[in-house]
């Protein structure tokens, strides 16, 4: 579903990725692991525009994206939680989840499942952005953008700064989602939270991937672990 070939990207002047390659196939979740500083998020802002790639190649279900605005990018299918959450802090929460509706050919995402799927977003339909903690803000990054639809997801720290308790929530919610059939990338500095969900790793240090192979591997390498990781 999506191909990275050798990107370079640049934040000014400063090269921050250097050359990575890796896929992601039809119903997988994969994992960007690393340190912070280590070139995940901006992986992640390559993909959907924010942060185009100056060489290299992104290829999504065979198509070309390198250069194309974000907004295009999403119509193809690709949703993007970012890890500042950016919700609507003087909308509610149905008023947020409502703003990212899209319809496409086989949407499975409308209000009513995102209710279902997140009841406690449906207890909250009233309340203002601003009103919600840092877990329910997240749930509702999270929903806002499955109203779009999404055939891949990519998640940028999705357990950032969120208690244990709410984390394992999140988790079993994500996994949920997974098994919808959506397609995903995870952007994680969470060791336990990106491995419980994700099938194959790739890990990242100063720019480039140091390591791919299954979460089963990867849990079998100390020396990956420690080294990159520090777990």
């Amino acid at each position: 579903m999506l191909e990275i070939m050798e990107i370079h990207t640049y934040y000014g002047t400063s090269h921050i990725l250097f050359g990575i390659s890796f896929n992601v196939q039809e119903g997988e979740a994969v994992c960007l692991l690393g340190r912070n500083g280590a070139g995940k998020t901006t992986t992640l802002r390559s993909i959907i525009g924010l942060t185009p790639p100056r060489k290299g190649s992104i290829r999504f279900k065979g198509n070309e994206i390198v250069g194309k605005p974000p907004y295009r990018i999403a119509q193809r299918g690709i949703g993007f939680v970012p890890d500042d959450r950016r919700i609507f802090p003087d909308l509610t929460v149905r008023q947020n989840i409502l703003v990212a509706r899209r319809e496409r050919e086989g949407a499975v995402w409308n209000l009513d499942r995102i209710y279902s799927f997140f009841p406690k977003l449906k207890d909250l339909d009233s309340h203002m952005g601003t009103q919600l903690s840092g877990g329910e803000q997240q749930m509702l990054t999270i929903a806002r953008t499955l109203m779009t639809n999404p055939e891949l997801l990519l998640l940028d720290e999705a357990g950032e700064g969120l208690a244990p308790l709410v984390i394992k929530a999140m988790e079993e919610q994500l996994g949920e989602i997974k098994k919808l059939g959506v397609t995903m990338l995870l952007c994680e500095h969470n060791v336990g939270l990106a491995t419980a969900l994700s099938d194959r790793a790739y890990v990242m240090d100063k720019g480039t991937i140091r390591y791919q192979g299954t979460i089963e591997e990867l849990r079998k390498n100390d020396e990956i672990r420690k080294k990159y990781l520090m777990v």
